[in-house]
């Protein structure tokens, strides 16, 4: 923890808001397990868009990918103890407080992951599903589940990787369309 995020938690504690009381910490808690995404995700799925089967598809697999990384392994090695939620407001807090370590958050890197995934297949969801991301992320600042610099570097944790899936999968092709392309690739390499 810094100087700079326990002012950051001091301020957002101080704030009076209906949205910060009685917006974020359900929508906290509809991220956990990955839930608000899988939740969409069906939506898309049930639009029967091809590219909105796609973008659920690469959401989810961005999900997977960012979500062990930071709670199995960065969180593994960080250790870093989460922050003191005296100062915030009760109804703020979440019922069940997280378990794990701190850093960096999973949720935030769920919701990054999740949102890059969509916005590289379905650009036109950019703007709706970051926001969406944003919100949980900022979330978990407002309930005191973690520091700022947690759900900053869940963030980048997640945007990277949701980027990094078109290293495997090309945008608007099936997932399971680039494996003989990769493979040839791969041969290629080999010999």
């Amino acid at each position: 923890m810094t100087e700079q995020d326990q002012r950051v938690l001091d301020h957002v504690a101080g704030v009076e808001s209906g949205v910060l009381d009685r917006v974020l910490p359900p929508l906290s808690v509809a991220a956990n397990y990955s839930r608000l995404w899988l939740g969409f995700s069906a939506v898309l799925v049930m639009t029967g868009r091809a590219d909105a089967r796609r973008a659920a598809v690469r959401g989810l697999v961005a999900v997977a990918v960012a979500s062990a990384t930071a709670n199995v392994l960065a969180k593994g090695v960080s250790r870093r103890v989460r922050p003191s939620v005296g100062q915030v407001p009760e109804a703020r807090r979440l019922r069940r407080p997280p378990i794990t370590t701190s850093f960096p958050s999973g949720h935030a890197a769920s919701a990054a992951a999740f949102a890059t995934g969509v916005s590289l297949e379905m650009p036109a969801l950019a703007v709706g599903v970051g926001g969406l991301a944003t919100a949980v992320a900022a979330s978990r600042v407002v309930t005191g589940a973690h520091y700022p610099s947690d759900v900053a570097a869940g963030a980048v944790l997640g945007i990277g990787v949701g980027t990094l899936t078109v290293r495997w999968w090309r945008r608007g092709t099936q997932p399971w369309a680039g494996r003989r392309r990769c493979a040839t690739t791969l041969r290629g390499r080999v010999s």
